[in-house]
């Protein structure tokens, strides 16, 4: 079949190279445009426009497909099918009716659960047990379209959203080249998603990240694996300067410490929380790079009873706590 491909960020890749190597044809590729990247700011490709280009694919870029312009252009490929995972933007009715069989999207989550932009980044957050992918066919709602087809995929305790993030994109590749062959082959049949188990995962803000050392270790944990890489987790120091956090490990047998109270030990940097203490992993202060927690300490040197993240308390976010909104591409930071 004819394929347009529309992704744009670095979890899109194993879905399209698998495309590329399979029977069908990819034809041109549908990504988001430059944006400016890194502290100095400049335009950067994404990493879907990188890859197509070194495979010799035509490469479109529109601001908007609201354009009629860009809809000529995406009708004139004359394309079976679009296959799209994270591609990071609406695609309106007009542009949903141009492939014959549709546009199928690859989304990381066992739908209805984790409909939206971080389904990996609420899987990690509230403490799902097993997660997985479905393809679909892609209709106005957010990510409410009948589904091709799943696969399931465990979450592991240590997993942050990266981690779990990278299976699944090599998974889900699979998948959706299996689900372009049973298009092709006219064997697979869309089945309505269920009206039970709808859950939603809106992006994760930077405030998001922030660690509310009051909740429960276990919360704690889960929230900055969830934000890692991406929003990232955080805290502020004694004198109110922001700490990235890595990844913590849970300490059970400490109880003595009171939320966000600081004892650095020999080798390892304790932290209270709501219930138990955690051991602080890779930190790094505001424009460095991580280091080890008791590196940190050895040159911030706080002082007995300091600390972390003194007037950050807010409620965590909620299951679905945000509202059903136009259908969008995940954004794969999740």
């Amino acid at each position: 079949m004819r394929l347009l491909f529309a992704g744009t960020p670095e979890v899109a890749l194993p879905a399209l190279d698998a495309l590329i190597d399979s029977p069908h044809e990819v034809v041109a590729v549908l990504t988001r445009p430059d944006a400016p990247a890194g502290r100095g700011k400049r335009l950067t490709a994404s990493p879907v426009k990188e890859r197509a280009a070194d495979a010799g694919i035509p490469v479109l870029q529109p601001n908007s497909l609201r354009d009629p312009e860009v809809q000529a252009q995406i009708a004139a490929l004359d394309v079976d099918l679009a296959p799209v995972v994270a591609y990071g933007a609406l695609l309106p009715p007009a542009v949903l009716a141009l492939p014959r069989l549709g546009w199928v999207n690859l989304h990381f989550s066992l739908l209805p659960a984790w409909r939206g932009a971080a389904p990996v980044q609420h899987a990690v957050l509230h403490g799902d047990e097993v997660t997985g992918a479905t393809t679909f066919l892609i209709e106005e709602g957010l990510d409410t379209g009948p589904v091709y087809g799943t696969l399931t995929e465990t979450v592991r305790p240590r997993d942050t959203s990266g981690d779990l993030l990278a299976r699944l994109a090599t998974a889900g590749a699979g998948l959706l080249v299996a689900t372009v062959d049973g298009l092709a082959a006219g064997r697979l049949v869309a089945v309505p998603q269920e009206t039970d188990g709808i859950s939603l995962a809106p992006r994760l803000t930077t405030e998001d990240g922030r660690v509310r050392w009051e909740h429960a270790a276990l919360a704690t944990d889960r929230r900055i694996r969830a934000a890692t890489p991406a929003p990232g987790a955080w805290t502020t120091t004694p004198d109110g300067a922001r700490l990235k956090l890595g990844p913590v490990r849970l300490r059970p047998e400490v109880e003595d410490l009171a939320p966000g109270e600081l004892r650095v030990e020999r080798s390892a940097v304790l932290v209270g929380t709501g219930t138990h203490a955690v051991e602080l992993g890779d930190v790094a202060p505001a424009g460095r790079r991580m280091m080890a927690a008791p590196d940190w300490a050895r040159g911030a040197r706080p002082g007995a009873g300091a600390h972390l993240g003194a007037g950050t308390s807010a409620a965590p976010p909620s299951a679905g706590s945000a509202a059903p909104g136009p259908r969008t591409d995940e954004d794969g930071g999740r």
